[in-house]
């Protein structure tokens, strides 16, 4: 999943930040989707390459996300920013789900819910 998201971050459309970010989601079914973060000049209009991986898994019918592995070629242990905490949270397995970085000896796992505690759900 961490080569998939490293080679999803190639694809970045980053002019202002020059931080590209991949992205790979493995739902409940088995299925692995990618994203990866594409910026705007309206900078609150950028996409998140995490949103943009669940957002494709969604449209392909998914529903549960059991990890996501998220890769920057500029920075180790790259974790989803707080918007992207709690859109994963929204669409998590019944078993929770796991958040895949790279690190510069190897990887690390996160739960979600190490990540967010206290998550917004109603």
């Amino acid at each position: 999943m961490l080569q998939l998201a490293a080679e999803a971050s190639a694809n970045a459309y980053v002019p202002y930040s020059k931080f590209p970010v991949g992205a790979c989601v493995l739902c409940e079914s088995g299925n692995i989707y990618t994203g990866c973060n594409f910026e705007n000049s309206s900078f609150g209009l950028t996409i998140c390459a995490e949103r943009n991986a669940v957002g494709t898994a969604i449209a392909n019918g998914e529903r549960k996300i059991k990890a996501i592995a998220v890769f920057s070629p500029n920075m180790a242990n790259c974790t989803p920013c707080g918007a992207c905490r709690q859109v994963l949270d929204e669409f998590k397995s019944e078993s929770g789900l796991d958040v895949i970085t790279k690190t510069n000896d190897g990887m690390k796992i996160y739960s979600l819910s190490e990540l967010l505690p206290e998550c917004f759900e109603l």
